[in-house]
């Protein structure tokens, strides 16, 4: 079996790696830059193809990751894009997170090849894409979901069908919704304790060790980087800011019925246009900074 991977950058380079170990001199890997396919796959072993219709062809099992909706359709519709080449029979698996109104447009493309589509999108991030501990919220038909878990496997642990083609893509968007509202909510928070001169120390101690509801992976893991002032990115602010936009645009008049999703999102535009976009999206936290001329770290 042959398993494909376009778009080897900071979350598919580690899969290409797991995929290679599990299927060796099976693995291809397509890159829009040649020099990454050319690096990623000396690294990995993989095979480098020079054309997305070459490594649809030659795919079996082929994934995908790349940015937004845009590049999903150009990929997958676009002139020389999988659709051109894809053999009927193969499964591809596109984790990239994109709204389900595209994915639903590739599924139905590709179905009329006699081909199957899974939107799998991934909860983690490159640490989990390295250990092959991602989780992956996957849509589509159950058959097809059941012959790609095998594969699947070779890179995470949770692995949930959710229903049919869009249905990963709706439960990650929600899911999103949760992660960059308790981003805000954290650095109000923050920001409160500077404004008001609660220590910061003691309320980390009692958020993380009390018996109340506030404690969380991420507070747990984003409060001590932040009062070391460290913002690199492990997951970017503008991408999450994607994220929310796309959870957002899923529903009708979103900021009547979901007033808290349009602040959240404003909150992230704001902290882009300050020149957050490319820090880890816990960098919020800086823009409440800036409105109250306190900062958290020590």
């Amino acid at each position: 079996m042959k398993v494909g991977y376009i778009g080897a950058g900071a979350m598919g380079a580690p899969m290409i790696a797991q995929l290679a170990k599990a299927y060796p001199g099976d693995t291809l890997v397509f890159d829009v830059s040649p020099e990454v396919s050319a690096r990623v796959a000396g690294d990995t072993g993989a095979s480098a193809c020079d054309t997305i219709a070459n490594i649809a062809e030659a795919s079996d099992v082929l994934f995908s990751c790349v940015p937004d909706n845009a590049s999903s359709l150009q990929v997958y519709l676009g002139d020389g894009g999988v659709a051109s080449a894809i053999r009927p029979g193969s499964i591809t698996i596109d984790c990239s997170t994109v709204g389900p109104d595209v994915t639903q447009q590739v599924h139905a493309a590709l179905k009329a090849k006699g081909a199957s589509h899974l939107d799998a999108a991934m909860l983690g991030s490159v640490k989990q894409a390295t250990e092959g501990t991602i989780s992956f919220v996957v849509g589509g038909e159950a058959e097809a979901f059941e012959r790609a878990q095998p594969v699947l496997a070779r890179c995470g642990q949770l692995i949930r069908h959710c229903g049919s083609s869009g249905a990963g893509n709706h439960m990650k968007l929600i899911h999103q919704t949760l992660v960059a509202g308790h981003a805000v909510a954290v650095a109000e928070a923050l920001g409160l304790c500077l404004e008001t001169g609660a220590d910061v120390e003691t309320f980390f101690d009692i958020v993380t060790q009390g018996t109340g509801f506030a404690h969380s992976r991420y507070f747990e893991n984003r409060v001590p980087r932040m009062r070391d002032g460290e913002f690199s990115a492990l997951f970017m602010l503008k991408f999450l800011l994607k994220d929310v936009r796309l959870a957002r645009d899923m529903v009708r008049d979103s900021e009547t019925n979901y007033p808290s999703l349009s602040a959240i999102v404003k909150t992230f535009e704001d902290s882009v246009d300050m020149g957050c976009a490319d820090d880890d999206f816990s960098a919020v936290m800086k823009l409440v900074e800036a409105r109250i001329g306190r900062v958290v770290a020590k």
